[in-house]
């Protein structure tokens, strides 16, 4: 017995059905080699977790030179990315578990030093404020390029073709990555849109690019394996909106209408520079299956599950050093804090080398 019953409850989500409700949210490793191949050691680390409701994979891109973080994030564009993630998938359902794949484009987060010289592009010629890194070292992010109308096409095509992927991956679904000041984000929010075209300006264009890179994945993939994630409220990344409450409500009720499988929603912000209720928000106008994600406890998410404030948790930070997170919530067990230091190293300490109860 455990007394988190709401969270150990199964949850129909879309066309997946899940046996509990702990959920592994995507994590930044930085484990693919140079060529963005998944590892074998990513397989062991994605395989150690599989008690999860379901793993969303570490953001993955979409096509060539999109990279954001120091040329070791994976991809899902070539055949050997595909195969590598395929030994991934294979490994996770051996043991019984459930993996979906976030789909990714860095847009402005980006660094023409990671990706072969190739200039950033975003909503708008607006940089993100610091410095990043890359094989040169610690450099400023440059000023990227606004997408032409002409090009966009050609970013909802690499969504596209990268969930074409991931299903011939032998994934369970996907997630859309519109969180966390990448490019879908880059449009939604207006301190980065600063277009005067269809896709800025007001709401419903600043969502155009999200909603209609929706719609080409649900082509591939059927409304009821496809999931977003969206961060309303986080600055990382230079992010802000001026109403992120409004643009909350407006997404949430379009991706309702859409009847996506879930909505994955990051609650807060990094750096506590904007606040809001938008959770709330959320489950007023989504009606599918809401994820909370960010800082929640196992007694506060099984609380709001039980209320219906959400339906199931995610957590991404305790899932670094806890490989058997579940069992731990559910028998009550001590969980173990990461060391921070190890989070984008290249081996294995701090990645496979946490302890877990088989």
């Amino acid at each position: 017995m455990t007394k988190y019953e709401n969270i150990f409850k199964p949850l129909q989500m879309g066309s997946i059905q899940l046996n509990h409700r702990v959920i592994m949210a995507p994590l930044t490793r930085c484990r693919a080699d140079h060529n963005h191949n998944p590892t074998d050691l990513m397989t062991e680390y994605y395989s150690q977790r599989v008690s999860a409701a379901f793993i969303v994979s570490e953001a993955t891109m979409v096509m060539p030179n999109c990279s954001a973080f120091g040329g070791t994030d994976p991809g899902i564009y070539s055949s050997e990315q595909i195969a590598g993630w395929k030994k991934i998938t294979d490994s996770v359902h051996a043991k019984g578990g459930k993996i979906v794949l976030q789909l990714w484009h860095g847009g402005r987060a980006c660094h023409p030093g990671l990706n072969q010289g190739q200039e950033c592009v975003s909503a708008s010629a607006i940089a993100i404020e610091g410095d990043t890194y890359t094989p040169q070292g610690k450099v400023a992010y440059t000023v990227p390029r606004a997408l032409g109308l002409n090009e966009i096409p050609g970013i909802i095509d690499g969504f596209k073709n990268a969930a074409m992927n991931a299903k011939a991956a032998g994934f369970d679904g996907v997630e859309i990555h519109g969180a966390n000041g990448y490019i879908l984000d880059q449009f939604l929010r207006d301190s980065c849109n600063q277009r005067n075209d269809s896709y800025g300006g007001s709401i419903p264009n600043r969502a155009k690019l999200l909603l209609e890179v929706t719609r080409s994945v649900i082509d591939v993939w059927g409304a009821g394996k496809v999931g977003v994630r969206i961060s309303p409220l986080n600055s990382y990344n230079s992010m802000k909106d001026s109403n992120p409450l409004e643009l909350t409500q407006y997404v949430c009720k379009e991706f309702s209408d859409l009847k996506i499988a879930y909505l994955h929603m990051m609650r807060a912000d990094f750096f506590g520079i904007q606040s809001g209720d938008v959770m709330t928000v959320a489950r007023e106008s989504f009606k599918g299956v809401l994820i909370g994600n960010m800082g929640y406890t196992p007694d506060e998410a099984n609380t709001a599950i039980q209320k219906g404030l959400i339906d199931a948790v995610a957590f991404g930070h305790h899932y670094v050093s806890n490989p058997d997170l579940v069992e731990r919530i559910k028998e009550g067990r001590p969980i173990v804090e990461p060391d921070e230091s190890t989070f984008y190293s290249q081996g294995s300490a701090g990645y496979t080398d946490y302890p877990f109860r088989n």
